[in-house]
């Protein structure tokens, strides 16, 4: 199959390109300046310009594009930033894979979309929830319309938390955990959906692959954790205790709303039409992907 990714140099889009490679696939990349490889394409999503044949022979699109949600706080700018930096390239994309018949994009999303659900167990056809970052996903997966009234097969891929050796969430977490300075964060029951990287290189590939799945799928571990027991067990994968707490308050007054919703709100999302598909997760519990990952 030959794929087309965007967003191909980031920790997920990196490591998902090789994963392709090493399958047998071939990986045409959308890069944001002139393309220097045989593999890379040159796109502007601003102007809608995609270079000449880029689309040529692509049989999927892969779209992970979107500008990271943290560090700092969401000023209006930087809520515009995130939201454009979704949406807009999801457009393109979509116009382009109904215009050249391409039958398949995998669209990047996220657990987000659900909201704050507490301790109720969310999948697939859980309904949108409240703030800012539900209102980002709904419209970034809406961007995919016109893909989908042309009849191709879209997935949107609720990514949660990704735990990874290099990047990611870990990278901020793991050196406070290993200086004994982790804590839980507010009252610690927020559900943290972790999934680690081999799982959401391996679903990204498994819904490419497989032409039952289709719309929202929830690229998270089969089991959700609270952030306490994500923190303790952290902990006991770096050989540290984690005995601090950090107050809500406290998220909020230094990250406002960003750490409100990234760090207090949960979502006890499970993967449900992964499963139910045939996917078999590689880590199955939060232990596994961080003794996996530390």
């Amino acid at each position: 199959m030959r794929v087309l990714i965007a967003g191909s140099g980031g920790l997920i889009g990196t490591a998902l390109a090789g994963r392709l490679r090493t399958s047998g696939h071939e990986v045409r990349r959308l890069v944001r300046r002139t393309a220097r490889t045989a593999d890379e394409r040159g796109w502007d999503p601003p102007s809608g310009r995609i270079d000449e044949g880029a689309f040529d022979g692509v049989e999927a699109v892969v779209n992970l594009c979107g500008a990271p949600l943290l560090p700092g706080r969401w000023s209006g700018m930087r809520k515009q930033v995130l939201l454009d930096s979704r949406v807009e390239p999801t457009e393109v994309l979509a116009e382009a894979v109904a215009e050249h018949g391409v039958g398949v994009l995998v669209n990047a999303s996220a657990v987000g979309f659900y909201g704050n659900t507490g301790s109720t167990v969310v999948t697939e056809v859980s309904a949108s929830g409240e703030g800012f970052l539900a209102g980002l996903c709904r419209a970034w997966e809406g961007a995919t319309a016109h893909a989908v009234a042309a009849g191709a097969r879209v997935v949107t891929a609720r990514t949660g938390l990704v735990l990874a050796r290099e990047g990611g969430l870990l990278n901020v977490l793991r050196p406070l955990a290993r200086f004994a300075l982790g804590g839980r964060l507010g009252n610690g029951r927020q559900f943290m959906p972790w999934i680690s990287l081999d799982d959401e290189i391996g679903a990204l590939q498994h819904v490419l692959e497989h032409d039952a799945v289709s719309g929202p799928v929830n690229l998270t571990g089969p089991a959700p954790v609270t952030n306490a027991e994500f923190t303790h067990a952290l902990g006991r994968a770096v050989h540290r205790p984690a005995p601090w707490w950090v107050p809500a308050i406290a998220v909020k007054t230094a990250l406002g709303q960003a750490g409100e919703e990234m760090a207090l709100f949960g979502q006890r999302a499970v993967p449900r039409r992964l499963e139910e598909s045939g996917y078999d997760f590689r880590h199955r519990t939060v232990e596994s992907a961080l003794a996996a990952a530390t």
